[in-house]
């Protein structure tokens, strides 16, 4: 087994340094989002490196493949290769997620992957901290079934995120007797979003269901805003991925209103993420905003601080034994890893976006739930049924969420 004073740089009178491999983009078409999560990165290993509960220090090596998804794998074989790290903490997109898991897959390293996604995948390679769809779709559409309306108009990037997410919502919007009215996809970075707009005013659907990505979805929630208030409409929007930092890059207008399926949110009213935002704000500055990638950054590379000092190793296979079920009271609240499927226990919350810039919660589960990425245990028929002749549903309605008062 690897132990730490192997293979690793050192100095007199200095803990062992670790290499850690940092991938988000800084440029391209969600750059904004890759340089949050890269701020948030380099806090967790400032915070880790100058604690004394930790016997060793990270040296974050950082790589930028501008969005471009097959700059992915090179940048981390490069850091395999030439920085010789054995955990890559990284990447936004499932696009970029999929160009990496091969190499990490070959080479036995570990991808920390902090970004919400679709599910469907387990890799013994991979710990997923982002949310699995059990965590975000299924909250917001049985939200949606349940008080808003079983037919809906989806939006979306051209690519796995959002095919598996409809895949999703399909199921779940036909198991309540509704109908996706239609899906409009754009290539990731592509902002001509008019014709969308335009289609959308014009069948005037009950609901938007929004999963573009970055520059894509920012444009069309601005257009979709300015073109509903010239039609006197008021569409509801559903999303599983916008964050405070994006409602700033939408403007305050065409983002207020939005409902947003989230592990994470700044507004968390709980001690330590009160904390974490306090020290997020003097470090980045009081009119920036915490997003759930960026916590869940800076929760994966806590998650591998702690398994490192529990195995006592950076091996592969050493530190996926300390993760597993490992209970970190991170800002989001209790988060450990599922060592069935290597994806996080986390609590669903539902918000509103609201002036400001920022979220209001609305409902939360009432405590972590297991990780289902294939949804293999999910009872599609119990998501926003309605009540019998008789009046009675209780039975077949969920009650693992709560409103938040």
């Amino acid at each position: 087994m690897k132990r730490l004073r192997q293979g690793f740089r050192t100095e007199p009178m200095t803990k062992p340094s670790i290499p850690l491999g940092l991938v988000f983009s800084r440029s391209g078409p969600y750059a904004m989002m890759g340089r949050e999560m890269e701020k948030s990165a380099l806090m967790a290993v400032d915070e880790i490196n100058q604690s004394a509960t930790f016997d060793f220090t990270f040296t974050p090596h950082l790589r930028d493949p501008g969005g471009v998804v097959p700059a992915y794998h090179a940048a981390c074989e490069d850091l395999i290769r030439s920085a010789g790290v054995d955990h890559i903490v990284g990447c936004y997109t499932s696009a970029s997620r999929k160009q990496v898991i091969p190499i990490v897959e070959r080479t036995e390293r570990l991808l920390w992957h902090p970004a919400r996604y679709e599910g469907f995948e387990s890799s013994d390679n991979v710990i997923y901290v982002g949310a699995a769809p059990n965590h975000t779709v299924v909250p917001l559409v049985r939200h949606m079934l349940e008080h808003i309306a079983s037919d809906v108009f989806c939006a979306g990037s051209n690519y796995v995120w959002t095919w598996e997410t409809n895949r999703v919502l399909r199921d779940l919007v036909a198991s309540a007797g509704g109908r996706l009215l239609a899906e409009r996809l754009l290539e990731l970075g592509d902002i001509s979003v008019d014709h969308i707009v335009g289609e959308i005013i014009d069948r005037r659907p009950p609901a938007v269901f929004n999963t573009l990505v970055g520059e894509s979805s920012y444009s069309f929630m601005r257009a979709l805003h300015a073109a509903s208030a010239r039609a006197g409409l008021s569409i509801p929007v559903l999303s599983c991925s916008l964050c405070e930092p994006e409602l700033k890059m939408i403007g305050p207008a065409a983002s207020v209103g939005c409902i947003t399926s989230s592990a994470y949110f700044e507004s968390i009213e709980e001690p330590e993420n009160q904390a974490f935002v306090a020290r997020w704000k003097a470090r980045h500055g009081d009119d920036s905003h915490v997003s759930v990638d960026s916590q869940s950054t800076y929760v994966c590379i806590m998650l591998l601080a702690r398994a490192i000092r529990r195995a006592g190793s950076v091996d592969v296979a050493a530190v996926r034994r300390a993760a597993a079920n490992d209970c970190y009271n991170s800002p989001q609240g209790p988060v450990w890893v599922d060592p069935d499927n290597n994806h996080c226990f986390l609590t669903p919350r539902l918000a509103r976006a609201v002036d400001g810039c920022r979220f209001e919660i609305f409902w939360e589960a009432d405590a972590p739930e297991r990780p289902d990425p294939y949804l293999s245990h999910l009872d599609f028929a119990s998501v926003g049924a309605r009540p019998d002749k008789q009046g009675d549903a209780t039975a077949r309605r969920p009650t693992h969420l709560r409103v938040v008062t």
